[in-house]
């Protein structure tokens, strides 16, 4: 994902501040999944209503079910984090964990879809210093986090999505195979293995 400006405009911070009032956040948890899928689908995967109105940096994050085995795909702020994103599991200050958050606890490999590009990643849950800042980063960006932590009465858990490095080394590979004609040093070199 590129690295994302937050600079919004009058509308959409008056949009933010909506969102986070605990009336709209009531239906938006009930409704804007539809809406955002519905828009997802006709952009090709580009935006979602909820990235268009706030500004903020969404993502298609799909996970495997932790029951089903089944994949799962969910609209979600993906805050960058220098080479990793951050997920904050709010579920819009409900009592319960999303269902997002159970499915990496049991399956951690994830692909996240942005800007009509997919890319594989490793969920792991923060815990500490790193959580700490983490959510700090997540609730300057959305200060929405904040209200959802008070009302949920829980803690809230951030999570940090990394690149799947071996996954990209494993592109890199399938197409140097269609390309005969290529040095395999050069290969090499392009995946910063030089021998």
């Amino acid at each position: 994902m590129t690295a994302h400006t937050d600079t919004p405009n009058v509308a959409q911070r008056a949009v933010r501040r909506l969102i986070a009032t605990r009336p709209v956040t009531w239906v938006l948890a009930r409704t804007v999944h539809h809406i955002d899928a519905a828009v997802f689908r006709a952009s090709g995967g580009r935006t979602t209503a909820s990235a268009t109105l706030t500004g903020l940096p969404l993502i298609t994050l799909t996970t495997t079910g932790a029951r089903s085995g089944q994949p799962r795909s969910v609209p979600l702020v993906g805050i960058p984090d220098g080479e990793r994103l951050i997920l904050i599991a709010s579920n819009w200050g409900q009592a319960k964990h999303p269902a997002w958050y159970h499915n990496i606890k049991a399956n951690p490999a994830v692909t996240v879809s942005h800007g009509g590009e997919t890319r594989p990643y490793t969920a792991r849950e923060l815990a500490g210093e790193e959580r700490a800042a983490a959510f700090a980063r997540a609730a300057a960006l959305y200060p929405g986090y904040d209200g959802y932590a008070k009302r949920a009465g829980r803690e809230i858990p951030v999570v940090g999505l990394e690149a799947d490095d071996d996954a990209s080394d494993l592109a890199a590979f399938t197409k140097a195979a269609d390309e005969p004609e290529r040095d395999y040093n050069e290969f090499l070199a392009e995946l910063g293995h030089d021998e």
